[in-house]
């Protein structure tokens, strides 16, 4: 019997469902649309399932940099998580019905 904590995540499976059908988006974005749907969650579990999927290859990213006026400058770098080659996106119904509604 392995010990420790199990490798898969229903949090991280219902963002790889929303990459499936939304594309890639950052990790704000993707917990916006997660609260929508699921039951609620922090940011924090969010962006700890998009770093473990990252390792596990489930999710892929992409740095862009991106401009505007915010406070600290005039530009800002973005982690955009896209789906990795170890993802399988089951199709969940209710992320279908959000993406269909919007």
């Amino acid at each position: 019997m392995k010990r420790g904590r199990p490798t898969r995540s229903n949090v991280r499976q219902n963002l790889i469902e929303i990459l499936a059908l939304k594309g890639p988006a950052c990790g704000y974005e993707l917990h916006k649309i997660y609260i929508e749907i699921f039951p609620k969650t922090s940011r924090e579990n969010v962006y700890y399932n998009l770093r473990k999927g990252v390792k596990l290859e489930e999710f892929t990213i992409e740095v862009k940099k991106v401009e505007g006026d915010f406070s600290w400058g005039r530009v800002a770098e973005k982690i955009f998580y896209s789906l990795g080659p170890k993802a399988q996106p089951r199709g969940d119904p209710r992320v279908k019905a959000y993406f269909e509604k919007k």
